[in-house]
């Protein structure tokens, strides 16, 4: 069995899959591992990447390195999203991924693609499992520092955009109280409201019948809303989340303090400050596919990014 590795380094976390092919399905997990890293701390003020943050990282990954060995890893393709697009010191994180990933494979380091390719990966990888008459699938894969919306069907792709929005984003541009005040809130959806202006703009979400939501604040919303005393991923993946209970559990969190979402049994300690700000993107997604296709609900998928590559590498 060829076995692949998938890393996707994103502006909050960073995540590993090890996988080869199913005998039922395309793919079979053999690791999945999400850590929060924090890469994009600061980027969006300072445009680089903070020393701490870097170290963070590196620290993970070389855990992830031996877990990739002990695995037997053929093939590796590690994906740098957000944050690493816009940080100008990007060449000192390419250098310590190369020296990291070449202990799995020899010249292998992470590289940076476009908003595009992570539309594209995001989509394959959250409806593989979805029945094709559910489609056209609208997928939003909601990050720390950007929001992909796609628009495909059981063929692929047609139409997808990434917007410059995420829950890292909105918390360090707008919402520092804590809990943050009415004045906050309204900047940070003012803020999220003109990012993914064009999104939909760009893609003609009306055609769509089903939304599915990637990454981790969409999976923790879903968590909350089951009710759920620790996270699961089995119960949360493909579970379904009328919109308006999803409204309410996102107003719950954006009025909560920190401290009163860090007591939440599903809450990662890594999402703990930038939920809110994920909750209100998600609240704007909601709104506007609500709006403009009809969408009454929520598929949360634990599939996303990390499948598509994983399937392209077994390609």
């Amino acid at each position: 069995m060829t076995v692949v590795a998938a890393v996707d380094c994103g502006t909050n976390s960073i995540r590993l899959l090890v996988a080869g092919p199913g005998e039922d399905t395309p793919l079979t997990d053999l690791h999945r591992e999400m850590r929060v890293v924090r890469l994009g701390q600061g980027v969006d003020a300072t445009g680089t990447f903070a020393d701490e943050a870097i170290e963070r990282t590196r620290v993970a990954l070389a855990d992830y390195v031996d877990v990739m060995v002990a695995a037997g890893v053929e093939k590796v393709r590690m994906v740098a999203t957000s944050a690493t697009r816009d940080a100008k010191n990007r060449d000192r994180f390419f250098a310590m991924t190369a020296e990291l990933l070449g202990r799995v494979v020899p010249g292998a380091v992470a590289e940076v693609i476009t908003g595009d390719e992570e539309a594209q990966l995001s989509f394959r990888g959250a409806v593989g499992e979805l029945d094709a008459d559910q489609g056209p699938f609208v997928v939003t894969d909601l990050g720390g520092g950007s929001t992909e919306v796609v628009l495909g069907d059981a063929q692929g792709v047609t139409a997808g955009f990434s917007a410059d929005i995420g829950c890292v984003r909105v918390t360090e541009r707008a919402l520092h109280s804590d809990p943050p005040s009415d004045d906050e809130v309204a900047a940070a959806q003012g803020f999220i409201a003109e990012r993914l202006a064009e999104a939909f703009a760009r893609v003609p979400v009306a055609s769509a019948r089903t939304w599915v939501g990637v990454a981790g604040t969409l999976t923790t919303l879903a968590a909350l809303h089951l009710g759920l005393a620790q996270y699961d991923s089995e119960a949360i993946h493909l579970s379904r989340v009328p919109l308006a209970d999803l409204d309410r559990v996102c107003r719950d969190l954006v009025a909560m303090s920190r401290a009163d979402r860090a007591a939440l049994g599903p809450m990662h300690p890594g999402r703990v400050d930038v939920i809110g700000g994920g909750s209100l993107v998600t609240m704007e997604l909601a709104r506007q596919l609500a709006e403009r296709a009809g969408i009454t609900e929520l598929v949360v998928s634990e599939h996303d990014i990390l499948d598509g590559i994983a399937l392209g590498l077994l390609d």
